[in-house]
């Protein structure tokens, strides 16, 4: 396939993680639908496309609405007619409260976003993969480290992401027979806005506030593009990418 003819949608495409990822799959020369809430920040990523933009479409959206997630999937397959490659990328956190202090809503938010959304746009994809010719598609879940350990008053975002890992298998198992694949990364401490606050030291385990090392979200977005590139008869389950030094593998 022509790599002009590659499309992909990239959800929480306005900062971090999303943007440069969303950049990155421009670069290489895919087509790609900038999915975020904010406009202004969709935006703020299109300009940085520069040459590419072309190849761009924003689509102001909300993951965890089922006709806004409708209408983004109409949108790209009326647009660019396929659909290749899906980033779930969107995700929101808790307030770092104790555990008994969380209320219902602040729950149900960090659910909805982080679960409910990554189960509807996958759906939206899977039936276009399915449909489309050639047939199938990838789908890249955003698990994050969190969905194997969690950080202290985390639960909502914790239980998010240990659920997306059911959600991954689930799909790449059910996504066989319409050649769909389905991947996971778990991200450590990628720089970005979200992380900045680690640099002046953050909550562990044991109670100590520690400074933690980051490293360069580009890298992120390599390994997304390296997972969307493979052929569908090759799959990367499931990826970890994380800062070296970060407290993550050790007990503490």
């Amino acid at each position: 396939m022509d790599s002009n003819e590659r499309v992909a949608i990239v959800t929480g495409a306005g900062s971090g993680i999303g943007k440069y990822s969303a950049l990155a799959l421009l670069k290489d020369g895919y087509s790609v639908v900038l999915a975020g809430r904010r406009p202004e920040r969709l935006q703020s990523t299109l300009d940085e496309a520069e040459d590419s933009a072309s190849r761009a479409l924003a689509v102001p959206t909300d993951v965890d609405d089922p006709q806004s997630v409708q209408a983004l999937f109409a949108r790209t397959s009326e647009t660019f007619g396929r659909l290749d490659v899906l980033f779930n990328n969107a995700g929101t956190g808790g307030p770092p409260v104790l555990f008994e202090d969380l209320t219902y809503d602040q729950w149900k938010r960090v659910l909805d976003t982080n679960l409910t959304g990554v189960f509807l746009c996958s759906q939206e994809a899977v039936k276009i993969m399915k449909r489309q010719q050639p047939m199938g598609g990838r789908i890249i879940n955003n698990g994050s480290i969190s969905a194997s350990t969690p950080r202290p008053n985390s639960a909502p975002y914790t239980s998010t992401k240990h659920a997306v890992t059911g959600l991954t298998k689930a799909i790449a198992l059910d996504g066989r027979k319409y050649d769909i694949t389905c991947s996971q990364i778990d991200i450590g401490n990628a720089a970005t806005d979200l992380t900045a606050k680690m640099k002046n030291g953050i909550i562990q385990a044991d109670g100590a506030i520690e400074v933690e090392p980051t490293f360069d979200v580009n890298h992120v977005a390599e390994a997304v593009l390296f997972m969307a590139n493979l052929p569908l008869d090759t799959n990367v389950l499931s990826m970890t990418i994380m800062a070296t030094k970060m407290p993550y593998v050790g007990r503490g």
